[in-house]
């Protein structure tokens, strides 16, 4: 459905007037698939790219270097309506992402709008019906998104990326912003209005309990780079990257006396404006060689997935086809 082929892009940061501009390589050589019917899931710290690359996959952002194809197309190539009928965004924040002087029904509405799909009345009644497909009532669609809670207004953040029948959505952290209980609800209904399959998701998110539920595979981004993608169940029961390995280790456990994890990552990330030569993760890897500081890792796909790391030289066959 979506191909990101070899696409990086930078920022240029101004310190102020006597500091020159220095790049930010917030993207760096991605190469990535979404396939129909998956959810594909980008995890890593904050400040890793993930946000960036999902805006350059809707197409928010122009790549550096690279394209994003969608259907084989380039959406660089596209009209802007096309893409968006094709890929819509849930993003993060459902206090910010909608429109405050909007009634709830012109919001989820303006898609069809936008794609000038039928008369207003036919929009409205196509906005009601999709309100009660995600848990809320018609009677929404009078009211202000200031008079919803977080989790109503998620769900209306929801029906207006649905609204149009996208075969793609990009999901960028949409449960952070919401409290536990009402997280459960909001993954329940995204999964609910897969339709069997049909809809892909790219699932943006840090919370590896929301992707292990939810993913399909599973993509390790860290400094702008996928450094392991994997099937979600391979990922999790066999990590072959450090850094992914670290990241599992991370997660708080709900056993009594277990206490906070401790990682082995430090406490904070290298710099992204100053990265570290060869493998960026080297100064904080456990398992680092002397080659690491110095060389780029190889990029080895086999049966297992993907990794990038100088512990599965490309020339050498990997754990999984060797055992």
């Amino acid at each position: 459905m979506m191909v990101v082929d070899s696409v990086s892009h930078r920022f240029r940061i101004g310190g102020g007037p006597f500091v020159p501009k220095r790049t930010l390589h917030a993207v760096q050589s991605v190469d990535l698939e979404v396939h129909d019917g998956e959810v594909l899931a980008i995890v890593g710290e904050s400040g890793c790219g993930k946000s960036t690359l999902a805006r350059l996959m809707l197409g928010l952002l122009a790549p550096s270097e690279g394209r994003v194809l969608l259907d084989g197309r380039d959406i660089a190539t596209l009209e802007r309506a096309a893409v968006a009928r094709a890929v819509q965004p849930v993003f993060q924040d459902p206090y910010s992402s909608l429109n405050p002087r909007q009634r709830v029904g012109e919001i989820v509405a303006l898609p069809l709008a936008l794609q000038r799909v039928g008369d207003a009345g036919s929009r409205r009644r196509q906005a009601q019906a999709m309100l009660e497909r995600v848990g809320l009532t018609a009677r929404h669609a009078d009211r202000l998104p200031s008079q919803l809670s977080g989790g109503q207004r998620q769900r209306v953040a929801i029906a207006r990326a649905l609204i149009s029948d996208p075969a793609l959505v990009i999901c960028d952290e949409p449960t952070s912003a919401l409290d536990v209980s009402v997280q459960a609800q909001i993954l329940n209904l995204l999964q609910s209005l897969q339709q069997g399959g049909r809809r892909s998701y790219v699932l943006i998110s840090h919370n590896l309990a929301v992707v292990q539920h939810l993913a399909t595979r599973v993509a390790v981004m860290y400094l702008g780079r996928i450094v392991e993608l994997a099937a979600t169940d391979a990922l999790f029961r066999a990590p072959r990257h450090p850094y992914t390995k670290a990241l599992l280790a991370s997660v708080l456990s709900t056993e009594p006396g277990r206490g906070i994890p401790e990682s082995g990552l430090g406490a904070t990330p290298p710099d992204p404006l100053n990265p570290p030569p060869g493998c960026a993760f080297h100064p904080r890897c456990p398992q680092a060689m002397p080659q690491c500081s110095t060389a780029t890792p190889p990029t080895v796909d086999d049966r297992a997935g993907r990794v990038v790391c100088h512990l599965y030289p490309s020339s050498l066959p990997s754990p999984e086809t060797s055992s």
